[in-house]
């Protein structure tokens, strides 16, 4: 599998395969790539629809050459433990690109790697400032939209600045929120049952939304309390926890919706 920074003539091609609607795994076999660079290819450069491979060729020379010239001064970032900081860079592009994936905005995603990433887990402002090299206001804007989602947090250390973390407990006060979204979802729906007329095609409509929308966030709920305790279980017992977390949640779906969920 060759390796290396992506040639102008296979940007082409994934500009074409684009075209033909190829998915990225067809596009990464076609070129012997990894999925995951085709994928991240795509995603820093505007995109499956807008993507083109002149575009894309030269922005990825001027990172290059902004790379080169950078100073490697004081305020670059350490890497501890000995790590790879050409991995660690690769790495945390690839993570970007999978969040952006899920739905999240570009900064959003951005700010989430920095802080997964970072053995304190927190950050300020100041610091994700000049981490990601953007202005104090995107940080500003992206901080609110993670806390929005129950993503982050954030507290005063002892010199007062606000810090931005992320700890074990996000993930699952994130699955809590969405499943308290899901139920205003549910409960709208079935306002709108009673204002169409029950038995409407769009009441039906509606309702059925409701019932599915309910069982799912139920079943959220379920699952996110069942697999708690797994966040705050050591890594060597991950996995039992784990299994034990999966086989309890799937032994209390294995029937599906009841009655009340259609």
């Amino acid at each position: 599998m060759p390796g290396g920074r992506l040639t102008q003539p296979e940007r082409q091609q994934i500009a074409l395969g684009l075209a033909d609607g190829l998915a990225y795994a067809e596009i990464a076999r076609r070129l012997d790539r990894p999925t995951s660079t085709i994928t991240r290819e795509v995603m820093r450069n505007g995109g499956p629809t807008t993507y083109r491979a002149d575009l894309a060729h030269r922005a990825t020379e001027r990172r290059a050459h902004r790379r080169q010239a950078a100073p490697r001064g004081p305020e670059a970032p350490a890497q501890a433990h000995g790590r790879d900081p050409e991995a660690v860079r690769e790495y945390e592009e690839t993570l970007t690109t999978v969040f952006m994936q899920s739905g999240m905005p570009k900064m959003m995603a951005r700010v989430m790697v920095c802080l997964y990433t970072t053995d304190a887990g927190s950050l300020t402002a100041s610091e994700l400032v000049q981490r990601l090299q953007v202005s104090p206001a995107s940080i500003s804007k992206a901080v609110a939209f993670l806390e929005s989602q129950d993503l982050v947090r954030r507290e005063r250390d002892e010199r007062r600045r606000e810090r931005y973390i992320v700890d074990d407990d996000v993930w699952y006060q994130s699955l809590l929120a969405s499943a308290r979204a899901l139920t205003q979802i549910v409960e709208t729906s079935r306002q709108g049952v009673g204002i169409l007329g029950p038995g409407t095609p769009a009441a039906v409509r509606l309702e059925n939304i409701a019932r599915f929308l309910d069982f799912v966030s139920e079943s959220t709920l379920r699952a996110a309390e069942q697999a708690r305790e797994v966040l705050h279980t050591k890594a060597e017992a991950t996995s039992d926890a784990t299994s034990e977390a999966t086989s309890e949640a799937t032994s209390g779906d294995t029937a599906g919706p009841g009655p009340d969920h259609g």
